[in-house]
């Protein structure tokens, strides 16, 4: 995506890329199909508008976090797929760790429980399961990254970096300094000489080496989920925003200090912008949304094309007391139930295809009711609205639905790919294009606001049976199984 100085998009290219899955709970991605298909998509985001490198005034890189790439520095190769963050192989390492000191052993150097879902146990599955990976490794011939780490490569011609937000998710970095944690590297076995250099969210790294885009300066770096709180200008403590993508991701700004979660959530670096100091951020993340939707599509060939949900689950008044829970790879926050597994609760013979369509889409919203409960728990702070983004927020129908659930309005604003343009936003600055925070402020605005209509004794209702079902897909796989 291009954006111009009022944050508006001027030119977009996407493709797909595919999902790959070996075996249950296992999940890949072609690490060079992902460069192939930005290198295809940039070129194109700049043909479409007969744009030349020199109309651009600097790249921003925003990612899928914790989605786990070991290639050759020589070379550039990967040396397997991707790990992705919903791959739940290491799920028997994890509940080793945890056994001995508890799932949030590493919680206060970290901000981040024992899960299968950060990077640091994906690293060591490669080094453990490719031949010569950790011999290679420990030589310093090979190179880890997220998958920002992996494209900045690729872009610049072989720089190693990425920003203090995409590594406080690999449960490798300390939150305080902000740098590579020694006794986290021992307790995973993952030597330094992997791992690559933490830089800020917004400073020039290096140059484009692309056709497309040569000699552009790389200057910024954010992890989705921080780089859609920057898009949404959420730069006070207290503002938070909910993206709506392949998982929902819920970030509250929470200042310069770290907080620490007792009802379940993860402490995250929200944003470091040159050598301001850095703002962190709580976060509920929910593993399933968008991807539900995928699967309803793909998997059981209920809607052709994902934005039919929406229709077919209004041929329906309501859930018709079903609910989904979609535990595919485990719950994440606030649970953090790696042996959860989905289920389907509450059929009888008078549901039906839109009975189903409609509880797909209530488990999204009943999912941020979760987490935002355990995030005002965690903060003391009751959020007055939520700002909305991402793929679904076009569905007008999961927007009511989720607002009527909190009982607070959403709002989405008019800009959508906020995650997109936060990237830009932490881009611009480095380079001068935008001067300061206030500029990305006055550019956000409200598209549409959902106002919640349900009346309190229906909302209580529709949740209280939501925790039931959450409570029937506990414990499905014991940590055998699920290793």
């Amino acid at each position: 995506m291009v954006f111009d100085r009022k944050g508006a998009a001027v030119a977009v290219a996407q493709k797909e890329h595919r999902q790959i899955y070996p075996q249950p709970g296992w999940v890949e991605h072609d690490p060079a199909e992902i460069v192939e298909r930005t290198r295809e998509v940039v070129a194109e985001a700049m043909e479409r508008r007969g744009l030349a490198p020199g109309d651009l005034a600097a790249i921003g890189i925003t990612n899928q976090r914790e989605t786990t790439v070991v290639w050759d520095r020589k070379t550039g190769q990967p040396v397997s797929n991707a790990l992705v963050w919903q791959d739940t192989r290491v799920a028997e390492f994890v509940a080793a760790l945890a056994r001995d000191g508890g799932q949030d052993r590493f919680r206060a150097r970290t901000g981040l429980p024992l899960a299968t879902y950060f990077s640091a146990a994906k690293i060591r599955w490669i080094l453990d399961n490719v031949a010569g990976a950790r011999r290679r490794a420990e030589a310093g011939e090979l190179a880890f990254g997220n998958i920002d780490t992996y494209l900045a490569w690729h872009l610049t011609g072989g720089l190693h970096i990425t920003d203090v937000t995409n590594a406080s998710r690999t449960q490798l970095m300390n939150l305080a300094t902000l740098d590579w944690d020694d006794e986290m590297l021992r307790a995973f076995a993952i030597p330094r000489a992997l791992l690559p250099e933490i830089r800020s969210s917004s400073e020039v790294y290096g140059s484009a080496n692309w056709d497309a885009v040569e000699g552009v300066p790389l200057a910024g770096i954010l992890g989705d989920q921080q780089a859609a709180l920057v898009g949404q200008a959420c730069f006070e403590p207290g503002e938070a925003k909910n993206t709506y993508g392949t998982g929902c991701f819920l970030l509250m700004n929470t200042g310069r200090r770290p907080v620490a979660s007792t009802c379940g959530l993860l402490t995250t670096v929200a944003y470091r912008m040159g050598g301001a100091p850095a703002h962190y951020a709580l976060e509920g993340s929910v593993a399933l949304t968008g991807a539900l939707v995928q699967w309803l599509r793909d998997n059981l060939g209920l809607i052709a094309a994902s934005d039919g949900i929406e229709a077919l689950a209004r041929t329906v008044e309501d859930n018709g007391g079903v609910y989904f829970v979609p535990a595919f790879s485990g719950l994440y926050a606030p649970y953090w139930k790696d042996s959860a597994r989905g289920v389907i609760a509450g059929l009888t013979r008078y549901a039906n295809r839109g009975h189903l369509a409609r509880a797909v889409l209530e488990a999204t919203a009943f999912q941020t009711r979760d987490v935002l409960d355990a995030m005002e728990q965690d903060s003391g702070v009751r959020l007055a609205t939520l700002r909305a983004d991402g793929g679904m927020v076009a569905n007008e129908l999961l927007m009511q639905f989720q607002a009527d659930i909190l009982d607070r309005p959403v709002v989405r604003p008019v800009t959508r790919e906020t995650t997109a343009l936060g990237a830009a936003y932490a881009a611009g600055l480095a380079v001068g294009y935008f001067t300061d925070l206030g500029d990305l402020r006055a550019n956000w605005a409200a598209d549409r606001t959902w106002q919640p209509a349900m009346d309190e004794a229906r909302r209580a209702g529709l949740y209280r049976n939501w925790k039931k079902a959450v409570a029937r897909s506990f414990d499905w796989v014991d940590e055998k199984e699920n290793g």
